[in-house]
């Protein structure tokens, strides 16, 4: 668990598009995509994490994230981020017949989204 209490704002990456949930939010069940997760509790502190995908739940004023994975900005390791989308991006440039290029697009994304997330291009 990485967050958990009271906050006036959620928004997320949706498949479909990003979405903002506030107080009284229709129940919604949706898919997440590489991006990034905003909190704001009620004192105006925003939590920010960088996520690799997974589902949301909102219903009855609660809402349930379940990541693949979420690293809030002050945990992310930038060098290895760096490092990991360049491991990538020389994998699909090697076009060998064992490379996995659908894992290693999605590793690139989750590489360049985590940067994002933690202030560095």
């Amino acid at each position: 668990m990485v967050f958990k209490g009271n906050v006036t704002s959620f928004s997320a990456p949706g498949v479909v598009g990003g979405f903002q949930v506030l107080h009284s939010h229709a129940p919604l069940l949706a898919s997440l995509k590489v991006g990034e997760v905003k909190i704001v509790e009620p004192t105006g502190v925003e939590h920010r994490f960088a996520t690799s995908g997974g589902f949301v739940e909102v219903r009855e004023n609660k809402v349930i994230l379940l990541a693949e994975t979420a690293e809030r900005t002050d945990e992310i390791d930038t060098e290895r981020a760096k490092a990991s989308r360049e491991r990538a991006q020389k994998r699909i440039a090697e076009k060998g017949p064992d490379i996995d290029i659908g894992r290693a697009k999605t590793r690139i994304l989750s590489g360049i989204n985590r940067l994002k997330v933690a202030g560095v291009n």
